[in-house]
């Protein structure tokens, strides 16, 4: 609820303090008195976007408070916590304008941002009046207005969960069908190769060995021939048989030496077993030199195929094998590709089959909505004189969105017969602010702590009808608070609160000064409507009798 506003160096305002209350709060005054200044002023606190140059002539800043009365439950608090701001059950909010254009805002004396203001004055503040397009007379928000009075939170919440999870599940099948669509472009190409490198079999580290039993091979037939003549030299006929005389010989002698051939002969059989082993082992060496020439010709051809295959993939001949497998891997996807397709198509039908119950779900709570609103507003209209206008609220079809397939509108037909359209191309000035009015009562029943403002909602309207204007007006008002500019004195007799708007032109300087009126001050300023510039005893009268005094 708005307790106060003050408001320094704006337009025409000088300085000006105001407290509100809750109930009906009527603001009168003639016309260019500045009472529009005082709604620029507050939507300028508020964050709204608005006139561009709102600093007095002269002053170097223009400044603006507004507070508001918090009660817990209040929605502001959530804005509050989530923008990192101080709370508490008093709302004070400043801002400044510098006569360069520079705006600065705070929240309960800590900085913010324009953002949040005007996330905090939709919890606040509902500005009503012939010309506003932020609501009733924007269809773009009808959908929205009719929702809240549905109270179909939980259905939209669901409903966009699941257009969620429809877009991901559609995402999900259009990338598998892409990747799918790319390897089959190359399918001719992966089982070729995954035939070809299957065939040869390539293993790591096969490359290198094979070319070194290559290199073997190559130079196998000389080396062969010399290590033949060394096996020669060493056998019977060479080394082996010489030892072999020797220690016969030396064998023979050693008995008539008394023992001094004992270390030689131990030395040359010690030789000999080393000469047995060199020559074994050169034997087991004839045996590797000793190969058909058709095996270097199979080594060569498999080494000039592994080679091959890794230039035409250019991968490293040792990655062949992993290579062959990251191909394998693609086939597989592809033969596997069908069953995938299949699930993530089932997934998004499942999705969309779940979307649909939603989308419908809503739709039908909006349409029993629709139903209900008509009823009251039709309800609202009578006593606004405006028995035989017709209002509608029409659901259509549109294209599926996270908020289901129903376009809303709300329309309008002044007369039985007459064709529906919608409200602000329908109603002339005082029939659309009767129709906006009978809304704003149907719509607003179940808000609390919203201070709601009418600006000139009665322009068009005089006589009973805005007496009825009026009733309406303070039953909204009950247990709440409404702030209404007007010009129609049955209206303003029916205000719990009065303020009368004031121009005054001092040293050649023009401001606007706001006053509170008593009872016999609200006597002469309803008369003054009533009559205008010359009160009459007449208009007193009747300004007592629209009072009840």
């Amino acid at each position: 609820m708005l307790r106060g506003l003050d408001i320094s160096d704006m337009l025409i305002i000088d300085r000006l303090e105001l407290a509100f209350q809750p109930g009906l709060n009527v603001l009168t005054g003639e016309t260019g008195a500045g009472k529009s200044i005082l709604l620029d002023s507050l939507g300028f606190v508020l964050g709204w976007r608005g006139r561009a140059e709102l600093v007095r002539q002269g002053a170097a800043q223009g400044e603006v408070t507004a507070w508001f009365d918090l009660p817990d439950a209040h929605p502001a608090h959530a804005v509050l916590d989530e923008a990192g701001l101080p709370g508490g059950d008093e709302l004070i909010l400043r801002r400044v304008n510098t006569s360069d254009g520079r705006k600065t805002a705070w929240v309960n004396d800590r900085r913010c941002s324009g953002e949040v203001l005007r996330a905090l004055s939709d919890t606040l503040i509902e500005l009503h009046g012939q010309h506003d397009d932020r609501g009733l007379l924007n269809p773009r928000g009808h959908r929205a207005i009719l929702d809240e009075f549905a109270g179909l939170a939980s259905g939209l919440s669901k409903t966009r969960a699941t257009w969620r999870q429809v877009g991901q599940a559609r995402k999900a099948l259009e990338a598998a069908q892409a990747a799918m669509a790319a390897i089959r472009d190359e399918e001719d190409f992966l089982r070729h190769a995954v035939g070809e490198l299957d065939a040869l079999d390539p293993q790591p580290g096969e490359e290198a060995e094979l070319d070194a039993r290559r290199r073997l091979m190559q130079g196998a037939e000389r080396v062969r021939e010399d290590v033949q003549k060394a096996h020669q030299l060493l056998g019977h006929d060479g080394a082996e048989g010489a030892l072999g005389d020797a220690m016969r010989w030396l064998d023979g002698a050693a008995d008539k030496v008394d023992g001094a051939l004992d270390a030689p002969l131990a030395a040359l059989g010690r030789a000999l077993v080393e000469l047995d082993e060199a020559s074994d082992g050169v034997v087991r060496a004839l045996d590797v030199l000793n190969f058909n020439p058709a095996e270097l010709e199979d080594a060569e051809e498999r080494l000039f195929a592994i080679r091959g295959l890794a230039r035409k993939h250019d991968v490293a001949p040792d990655e062949l094998a992993t290579f062959a497998d990251t191909l394998r891997q693609k086939l597989n996807a592809l033969d596997a590709g069908d069953a995938d397709l299949s699930r993530l198509t089932a997934d998004l039908r499942s999705a969309e089959a779940t979307y649909d119950a939603a989308a419908a779900k809503l739709t039908a709570g909006r349409t029993r909505a629709a139903k209900a609103l008509d009823k009251a507003v039709m309800a609202e209209l009578a006593p606004l004189k405006m028995e035989r206008a017709v209002f509608a609220t029409q659901i259509t079809d549109e294209q599926a969105g996270p908020e289901g397939r129903d376009a809303v509108a709300f329309t309008v037909a002044t007369n039985p017969g007459a064709p529906a359209g919608q409200l602000n191309k329908i109603a002339s000035g005082g029939e659309l602010s009767r129709f906006l009015l009978a809304l704003k009562v149907c719509l607003t029943r179940e808000q609390a702590g919203l201070t709601m403002i009418f600006d000139e909602i009665d322009r068009g309207v005089g006589g009973a009808t805005a007496d009825a204007v009026g009733r309406r007006l303070a039953a909204l008002a009950e247990g709440g608070q409404v702030l209404v500019v007007t010009h129609s004195p049955q209206v303003a007799a029916l205000g719990a609160h009065h303020w009368r708007v004031e121009k005054q032109v001092s040293k050649g300087m023009t401001t606007s000064n706001v006053v509170p009126l008593q009872a016999p001050d609200r006597v002469d300023e309803i008369a003054r409507m009533l009559a205008g510039d010359t009160i009459t005893d007449e208009a007193r009268g009747a300004a007592r009798a629209l009072l009840g005094g």
